[in-house]
């Protein structure tokens, strides 16, 4: 999970001042400069959807600020929330490359800035700049572990209290800032949105929560979650 950070939208990807942090942004200079030159940026408020699952690609978004929730949907309508991407992710990369349907919709969870690359241009920069079509490969090997994570999660383990106690903890491991009383994260995800995650029903993420803070495992005030013993979430985590 992702705390939303204030950053200034540099109008060149080679002046953007956390380039050098992300996967895909952190180019030479040459390749950033035709990435201006392809790239069109687009501001999406909350709840706007970038894309359907099924829809012919347009291209890929590079997330600026802000986060896009990905998620698949059953025939039924259950929905599972495959990824929260934010800044530095590209969305909708392997679909552009493999000229098939998006896997997945994507909707802001918040205000966001994304540059948008249509799919021919973005395929010729990939062949014009070695070094880009690399991270391109590298985001693709993320994304497919991460997606083998989530497939390990769901189906081996064996309660919703194992699935969201690995939700927390992959949260620590990417978010998560060390304070006196624990490890301190954003939550901005709700009940509901939690429940797509892991695969279970609201009201039982509900309960959970409600366990964890008895047990003082963890303790939420407002938007902040507060990890008071991560080794009690590790004990229901099965090797």
């Amino acid at each position: 999970m992702h705390a939303p950070v204030a950053l200034k939208i540099a109008d060149s990807c080679a002046e953007c001042d956390v380039r050098h942090s992300r996967l895909f942004c952190n180019l030479p200079v040459e390749a950033l400069r035709d990435l201006d030159n392809i790239k069109y940026t687009s501001f999406f408020p909350k709840g706007a959807v970038l894309f359907f699952e099924g829809q012919l690609p347009r291209g890929v978004f590079i997330v600026c600020s802000g986060r896009v929730k990905l998620s698949t949907c059953s025939s039924e309508g259950k929905a599972l929330i495959t990824q929260i991407a934010s800044e530095g992710d590209l969305i909708g990369l392997s679909a552009t490359i493999a000229g098939k349907p998006y896997e997945v919709t994507a909707e802001a969870l918040e205000s966001c800035t994304l540059n948008v690359v249509r799919r021919d241009d973005f395929l010729q920069f990939l062949t014009a700049h070695p070094e880009a079509c690399l991270k391109a490969a590298q985001h693709l090997g993320n994304d497919y572990h991460a997606a083998f994570e989530k497939a390990r999660t769901l189906g081996l383990s064996s309660s919703a209290a194992e699935k969201l106690a690995r939700l927390m903890l992959e949260w620590i491991e990417r978010d998560g800032k060390q304070e006196n009383q624990g490890v301190r994260l954003k939550l901005t995800l709700t009940h509901e949105e939690i429940a797509q995650m892991i695969n279970t029903s609201r009201e039982t993420v509900t309960r959970l929560l409600s366990d964890f803070k008895t047990a003082d495992i963890i303790q939420i005030k407002g938007a902040t979650l507060v990890v008071r013993d991560k080794q009690a979430l590790e004990s229901f985590v099965k090797p």
